[in-house]
């Protein structure tokens, strides 16, 4: 299984997914000196970088910052499906926006979708692109009624969808399913190699390894540097600008995937996921989604994902984050029993958005920062959305879809959705009145990592691969919840508002924008 970290690669995760293995680093110099810009994108993903390309095509000078490599964050550890089938269903956003909204919903997913493949084909970028069906199956504890509802509701957002008897490509019968045709996946990775090097050609710039520290309506400040700008546009995944205000509308998740080996030809291509676990504890109701990749001469891959809690939360259901993977193998097995060799796992992190669509636009209370967050299951889409939106909000135009993202929406409809969400973050905070998970320092192994008492202190304790230990306050800078161990990635991930950390403390996932302050103790 590859799980190591290859030379130069560049991820928020101890575990490399498909998708970084397969390509080169993209990597750029870091900043060195202030400049000045129209619009400065802070995040090199698919939304940082699909925002500046179209700002760049319309004449506007961009500088993207991002403190990793291109794709490095979440981009990097998707699953790559491009879907106007959204995971929080079209039953679902009629509820919360109406069928005018469910009807946007579609349309701005689709043209998304729409827009990858025509990017693909004027930039030459060569990136598995491929239209294919999509199929929405039952989860176990669901009903039938379901599956009707989201037919009709599909059917008034405008979308063709088909009933089926049976789930093609599955060696088990999982009973009817809906169609959603005329889908799309490709490899995230490659495509944002071609993204990049057409915002290069067009006059744009990007500075990796520039982690930015300030975010304000001129601009943005770095360790060292600021750059100077009429519109700042903040796309890392969860807003690193905002303390509270977008952090009480979506909650962090994590997500788990493998990837085995199937024979070449074997199933045919599709994008297939359930209706979700309707016995959870989890506002999410975690489902599983399945799609295909080319691999070699005589393998394909099947990537398989699910099993998502609450980031920092797994002891929530007493399932380990390493035990959730078994659990992927086995319905892949299930489903495709020609599987062969388990060859990739990693996870990922979502924002789910409490009424199920993504927040793009204006940040709340200022006039020239905008944010992309609250991606939930469709990030690849949604990411892409944002590169549209955004330019139209900065150059002037209108735009219809700009209501149904905007941040500063307010949904009377989630109220139960939201004290449980508000419950589950007030009950992270008895987390200081937790004791030592180890007896002491020293009983940690080599990459193993805990949470410790020392006096009235909580510290992140990690001890290396090469038996260093490294000890940082326990607290997140980001209001000052106790992270949590998690064995699976090497990290320590914030159950408040998904901040997550290396071992050594460094951040690598927002709301956080400084890292777990060093502590010294006696070991």
């Amino acid at each position: 299984m590859n799980t190591d970290q290859k030379p130069g690669a560049r991820t928020s995760g101890e575990h490399l997914s498909f998708w970084i293995d397969t390509v080169d680093p993209i990597q750029f110099s870091p900043l060195n000196e202030d400049r000045t810009a129209d619009v400065v994108v802070v995040g090199a993903g698919i939304s940082g970088l699909s925002v500046a390309y179209n700002l760049a095509k319309a004449g506007k000078k961009v500088i993207v910052l991002e403190d990793g490599f291109v794709g490095s964050g979440e981009t990097g550890r998707t699953t790559a499906h491009l879907s106007n089938a959204l995971d929080d269903s079209y039953t679902e956003i009629e509820h919360y926006h109406g069928e005018e909204g469910a009807r946007i919903a579609a349309e701005s997913h689709t043209e998304a979708i729409n827009f990858i493949e025509r990017t693909v084909q004027e930039e030459g970028i060569d990136c598995d692109f491929e239209r294919l069906n999509g199929y929405l199956f039952l989860h176990p504890t669901d009903q039938p009624e379901t599956l009707n509802q989201e037919f009709a509701a599909s059917h008034r957002a405008g979308i063709d969808t088909h009933r089926l008897a049976q789930v093609p490509g599955f060696a088990k019968d999982e009973g009817q399913c809906l169609q959603f045709p005329n889908q799309a996946q490709f490899h995230p990775m490659k495509y944002l190699k071609g993204l990049t090097d057409a915002f290069v050609r067009l006059g744009g710039e990007i500075f990796t390894e520039t982690r930015v520290t300030e975010v304000r309506e001129d601009g943005v400040k770095t360790d060292q540097y600021t750059v100077t700008a009429a519109d700042v546009v903040v796309a890392t995944n969860t807003p690193i600008n905002d303390l509270f205000t977008m952090h009480t509308k979506q909650w962090p998740y994590r997500t788990y995937v493998v990837g085995v080996k199937i024979p070449k030809g074997s199933v045919p291509t599709a994008l297939w996921w359930d209706t979700g676990d309707q016995e959870s504890e989890w506002v999410s109701q975690p489902y599983t989604y399945v799609r295909l990749q080319r691999l070699d001469a005589e393998s394909d891959l099947v990537i398989c994902g699910g099993h998502d809690h609450k980031t920092g939360q797994a002891d929530e259901e007493d399932v380990p984050e390493t035990d959730r993977y078994p659990l992927l193998i086995d319905w892949i097995r299930e489903h495709f029993p020609m599987a062969t060799e388990v060859v990739y796992r990693w996870s990922g992190q979502v924002m789910e958005p409490l009424d199920a669509m993504a927040f793009i636009g204006k940040n709340p209370g200022n006039d020239h920062i905008y944010i992309v967050t609250g991606d939930s299951g469709n990030g690849m889409t949604h990411g892409t959305i944002a590169g549209l939106l955004i330019p139209d909000l900065i150059l002037g135009r209108e735009n219809p879809w700009a209501k149904l993202y905007d941040p500063s929406r307010i949904s009377l409809k989630v109220t139960g959705d939201y004290l449980k969400e508000t419950g589950n973050f007030t009950k992270q905070l008895a987390d200081f009145f937790m004791g030592s998970q180890v007896d002491d320092v020293n009983d940690l192994t080599n990459g193993q990592g805990a949470i410790i008492n020392s006096g009235l202190q909580k510290i992140a304790a990690y001890r290396d691969e090469q038996g260093e230990l490294h000890t940082h306050s326990a607290l997140c800078p980001h209001m000052g919840c106790v992270v949590q161990w998690n064995a699976d990635e090497k990290s320590f991930d914030c159950p408040c508002h998904g901040s997550r950390f290396t071992g050594k403390g460094v951040v690598v996932n927002g709301p956080a924008a400084s890292d777990l302050k060093a502590v010294t103790i006696s070991a």
